[in-house]
């Protein structure tokens, strides 16, 4: 009866101990920071290029320094750095499949483009007259637009609004006076945000370009719910769209994708997976483009947000940059891979990757830094990427 006694007792003391365990572990969890928590507070200017980047860039461009002062010329002779430019906004931009129909689309990418270019220039130079130009054209579209519609709605309103905000945090927060910057926001708060937050379910470019644009929209209105939400769906995307054999046999499934014959289909028949290999590549390599790179911009803005990703997506998007790299460079396509038939065009789209990986953190990149240096001054796909071999090349900041 004794040793039964203590024996209760020592298991009740064994419990005891075990849920005060349990409850010190539950307690640090929950008390542990969140991965997609948003930053307690945003740095600005904020979205792809940071005070550091800007400052690095205009002491390059006035040094009359290479690449930086070539890519300055070249952005500076381009259409969307123009004075004279006439901003077309519309209350209703419609987008179908392939640009058909386009009433708007085109108008407002370029524009949108075009504002960030002007905040560039007014940057580099503290020429005012580009501050003001790309503030009549933000102002343009925040008192008209009210709504994007038909069948590529998201992904028009995803490249738009990827870069209406990295305008917008170097004017307000470089330039002296900007009196409608509140119309701006709520424009990008009731007309962009509601239509990039939820994703997509089409192809991965689609929802990381999205993305991108939550995530600089969030960074503007200082909005931490939709940075979070972004950032999940993001961290969600990623692995569902760049391949590395850690994965396993198959790449990760996205939503209700999950099946070996649903991811195939998926991956546009592809069955032959290796390191680097997209969900878009036996598409083509210009959408690849498009989402390697918004994989490159959300990182850098993570970065200067002190939310840095680039570690957890590294390997990934080093092997994705590569792999892609060669056969943009020329190398023979195996027979395994997309039947032995790419549809090259991957854009101007290496240089931030490259810089984020190879410069600063040091990682071997042969194909990568090849096909960037030979391909500088990387320009625009007059879309969302624009004058990254100015903004980006060999930056340490």
């Amino acid at each position: 009866m004794r040793r039964l006694v203590l024996g209760a007792a020592g298991l009740a003391v064994a419990i005891a101990v075990a849920g005060t365990t349990y409850a010190v572990a539950a307690t640090k969890a929950q008390n542990a920071p969140a991965v997609a928590a948003a930053p307690a507070t945003f740095a600005h200017p904020g979205v792809f290029v940071s005070t550091a980047q800007l400052d690095f860039v205009r002491g390059k461009v006035q040094a009359g320094a290479q690449p930086w002062k070539a890519a300055y010329d070249q952005m500076l002779g381009s259409k969307y750095a123009s004075l004279s430019r006439t901003p077309k906004p519309r209350a209703v931009v419609e987008c179908g499949s392939y640009s058909n129909p386009n009433n708007g689309c085109t108008d407002e990418r370029e524009d949108a483009l075009a504002a960030y270019t002007l905040s560039l220039a007014w940057y580099i130079t503290r020429d005012s007259r580009y501050a003001t130009k790309a503030i009549a054209i933000m102002d343009a579209w925040s008192a008209t637009i009210k709504d994007h519609t038909n069948s590529n709605a998201p992904l028009q309103t995803g490249w738009a609004g990827s870069s209406w905000p990295r305008a917008a945090e170097i004017i307000r927060y470089t330039y002296s006076s900007w009196p409608n910057q509140a119309r701006f926001g709520t424009m990008l708060r009731t007309v962009y945000l509601p239509k990039v937050i939820n994703g997509s379910s089409s192809n991965g470019n689609w929802e990381l370009s999205m993305m991108e644009a939550a995530i600089g929209i969030s960074v503007f209105l200082e909005d931490r719910t939709s940075w979070d939400k972004a950032m999940a769906k993001f961290r969600a995307r990623v692995p569902a769209y760049l391949y590395i054999t850690a994965d396993g046999a198959l790449p990760k499934g996205i939503g209700s994708i999950d099946t070996r014959t649903e991811i195939i289909n998926y991956w546009q028949g592809q069955s032959t997976f290796v390191d680097g290999i997209s969900q878009e590549t036996c598409r083509d390599f210009t959408h690849t483009g498009y989402g390697i790179s918004a994989i490159s911009h959300i990182a850098e803005t993570t970065r200067i947000q002190g939310q840095d990703v680039y570690p957890e997506i590294a390997d990934r998007l080093r092997h994705a940059l590569g792999f892609h790299s060669k056969y943009q460079l020329g190398e023979g396509v195996p027979s395994w891979l997309c039947g032995g038939k790419l549809t090259l065009g991957l854009g101007p789209i290496t240089e931030v990757g490259y810089n984020a990986l190879h410069n600063r953190m040091g990682i071997a990149m042969a194909n990568t830094q090849r096909l960037t240096e030979q391909s500088r001054p990387a320009g625009s796909n007059n879309l969302f990427v624009a004058w990254e071999t100015l903004t980006h090349a060999g930056n340490p900041a």
